[in-house]
């Protein structure tokens, strides 16, 4: 699967921006779909994650501000990022996960700029 981000930019702290992630390939609805995102001189984190039956979880930093969501009918799944603050900038990564046959398969976007200043 191919995953294509975008929807980052540049916004003042408690502004809002949507990132999307768009999938290629079938059998979308199958795979456990997420955001990571790494800040200049920190490890790379996960901020969120979607299964297939729609459960979702987030760090503890994104509750009650990011929503995560899919549309499976459009291989896509979005972040909703409200409230944003300086220390949410990042790189995004669109990240999506499937086991077939007992193997694990990570596939990664090309990652989408946010940043937030104060």
């Amino acid at each position: 699967v191919q995953l294509q981000a975008s929807g980052g930019g540049s916004v003042q702290a408690g502004e809002s921006l949507r990132l999307s992630c768009a999938a290629s390939g079938s059998s979308f609805s199958n795979y456990v779909m997420g955001w990571h995102r790494q800040a200049p001189g920190k490890q790379r984190e996960l901020v969120a994650t979607i299964g297939s039956g729609g459960i979702t979880n987030y760090i503890d930093s994104a509750k009650g501000r990011f929503t995560i969501s899919r549309d499976n009918a459009a291989n896509t799944v979005y972040l909703q990022m409200n409230s944003l603050k300086p220390e949410d900038t990042a790189v995004y990564y669109c990240y999506a996960k499937t086991v077939r046959f007992g193997i694990t398969y990570n596939y990664w976007g090309q990652g989408t700029q946010v940043t937030v200043s104060s």
